[in-house]
Parts: structure tokens; sequence; C-alpha cells
């Protein structure tokens, strides 16, 4: 059977979940919510609401179903499938732990910080400026990688980009003038690779909600 996605359009979790389904080729039924109507179907396969949730039928009785309700663990199923552009980096047995630290730390450390900021842009508190400046401290690091490589970890892109490009981009939406004319020429070029792809429309279309007709979408391949 074809595994099942819960998915939100925007939220930088399910995005990078329907990234790297697409980078694998493989298809999925979609099935788009809001959190302010959960599907019982998906409070039923996991009790967190949130997503993206991957629900995935053996068809064996005996064997039941699996489900997947972390964004990255979501990723790495679907590129351990099948990784035609070698995202995992399959060939350095060193590369993939490396990324999932690097992806650890930002998930961790800078996220947070990019929430803080944004509150703080939100409800015009005196601390905005602070906050902003903390998330520089990840940013420029980001800044120095891309100067010295296209990708994160190399000229060819991986898992790493995929993963965090979500946030970066929700981050650049907080304040966009100060972003653009900000030092970090060579994050947003990248990012901006990623913004004005086929490949990214392809990601974030728009899905029809799956209530009230409860009516499946193929995405993927």
């Amino acid at each position: 059977m074809t595994p099942i996605l819960y998915s939100l359009q925007n939220c930088p979790y399910a995005m990078r979940a329907r990234y790297a389904i697409f980078k694998s080729r493989t298809s999925v039924l979609i099935r788009a919510i809001k959190l302010n109507n959960k599907p019982d179907e998906l409070l039923q396969a996991s009790a967190k609401g949130t997503v993206p949730v991957l629900v995935i039928h053996d068809g064996a009785p005996e064997i039941g179903t699996e489900v997947i309700d972390e964004s990255l663990e979501i990723m790495l199923w679907a590129l351990s499938s099948n990784d035609p552009d070698n995202l995992l980096m399959s060939n350095n047995s060193t590369a993939l732990p490396k990324m999932l630290a690097f992806i650890a730390e930002i998930e961790s450390q800078f996220i947070p910080l990019s929430n803080a900021f944004s509150c703080a842009k939100r409800y015009h508190e005196d601390n905005m400026l602070e906050r902003r400046e903390a998330c520089e401290h990840y940013l420029q690091a980001l800044e120095q990688r891309l100067r010295l490589n296209r990708y994160l970890f190399s000229d060819q892109e991986t898992l790493a980009d995929i993963a965090i490009m979500p946030f970066i981009r929700k981050f650049a939406r907080i304040d966009k003038q100060w972003f653009k004319h900000s030092s970090l020429t060579s994050l947003d070029a990248w990012l901006q690779r990623y913004l004005t792809s086929a490949e990214f429309s392809k990601v974030m279309k728009n899905y029809p909600l799956w209530l009230p007709e409860r009516r499946d979408v193929y995405f993927g391949s």
C-alpha cells in the first residue's frame, strides 16, 4: 500500500519531509491538514498531533503499520530507500554522522533563537535587535561554509541542505529587508536557488485539505 503523509504546507518540518520524499522519487498519499482541525486518523497514528506524520502500511497483518512522526526520520526513510542524487553521501562513511550532528545543532540552537526573534519582531519587543544578533552567530557560520562551497558540505547538494533550508527560509521572512541587505550574500544566494527552482514549486504545491471529503492525492514520483 502507498504510504500516507500528513502535512501542513508552510510548516518547515513538513516541508523538509516532502522535499526528501520528492528527491527520493517516492510516491505517497498526501493529506493536507489544519492544526485546528486534525483528523482522527492522524491522532490515532500519532498522539503528538503534529506534522509531518508518515504512515506505512506493510500490507501483511502480522507486521502491521509503521508510523514515523519525526521529520528527519522521514527524510532518512525516503532517502535510504532511494537516493538518486546521493544526498546521504553514501560514498563517504563519515559524512552522514557529520551531517546529522550539524542538523542537530541547528535544531537545538538556531531554531529556538529564530523563533524568539520572530516573536520579538511580531510584538515589537525591545530586545528584537538582541534576538536577531543571537541568530547571526549561526547564520555567519553558514555563510562561511557557503563561501567555500556551493552547498553546505560540498559543491553538491546533501541532506544537510534540504534539512535546514526551510528554517532559513522562515528566518529570512521575519525581516526580509534586513536579510536581503545583510552581509549574508552567499547564504541568500543559496536560499534563492531553492526558492526560484521548479523543484521548490512542486514541493510547495498547495493541496486541498483532506477534510471533510477525505480525498487522497498522490505526491512525489
